[in-house]
């Protein structure tokens, strides 16, 4: 497959989801790496979730998604960053359109279960969380992350960073899973660069944030709430 840009192991190991450049997700189920990954062709892999004749998904079926994202509905996109959750309930995806003059970050949660229908290949992902980015230093990748407890996201947005929430309160994912696609909360914005900011990335054990910018300047953040 072409176009290759990330590729992330679920907490568990029990899926691996791979993004590419031309927007599709490519995730595989009941991952097995004793067994091979040969998948086929891309027009194969088009057909999303592949299931046996006996309607049970074998070990390392293969699900392709374009997912949505907010007022890209009649345009392609590229997917340039690609997290997850730390407790494996959700993927997190900047986008960007194909013509550079937006950008989002959208939070996918996993819908598990099998399809209703062995012949109807389900969605395994579902939007429920969003918002647009400062559309600035187009042609960058801008690498986003969760807190090691997954009830924040940091986010680079032009010449600093966004903390995201789900809510004001910063709760769990699993405690305000709306019904519909819901905004992002912005927490609180943390602005020290004098050029575009394309990483940040939580501690995994100090209440501390790392941001870095096109320049090559690191600058560490300990917020107070």
């Amino acid at each position: 497959t072409r176009f290759l840009m990330r590729m992330r192991l679920t907490p568990d190991c029990s899926k691996m989801l791979i993004s590419t450049s031309s927007g599709y997700l490519l995730i595989l189920h009941d991952l097995d790496l004793t067994k091979s990954l040969e998948v086929g062709s891309y027009p194969i892999l088009r057909a999303r979730r592949t299931t046996s004749s006996s309607g049970v998904s074998p070990r390392n079926s293969l699900e392709v998604l374009t997912p949505e994202v907010p007022g890209e509905r009649d345009r392609g996109n590229c997917i340039t960053s690609l997290q997850l959750h730390p407790k494996g309930w959700a993927t997190l995806l900047r986008c960007s359109s194909n013509t550079d003059d937006q950008e989002w970050t959208c939070v996918y949660e996993f819908q598990e279960g099998a399809p209703v229908r062995p012949i109807s290949p389900r969605c395994s992902l579902r939007l429920t969380h969003y918002i647009e980015e400062a559309n600035v230093g187009r042609g960058y990748i801008k690498e986003l992350c969760f807190s090691p407890d997954g009830r924040m996201i940091s986010s680079p947005h032009g010449y600093g960073i966004r903390l995201l929430g789900f809510d004001k309160q910063c709760s769990e994912l699993v405690d305000c899973l709306p019904k519909e696609a819901s905004p992002l909360r912005v927490i609180r914005s943390l602005y020290s660069h004098n050029d575009v900011v394309l990483t940040t990335k939580f501690s995994p054990t100090h209440c501390q944030i790392a941001s870095g910018c096109l320049s090559g300047r690191v600058s560490l953040y300990q917020p107070k709430f």
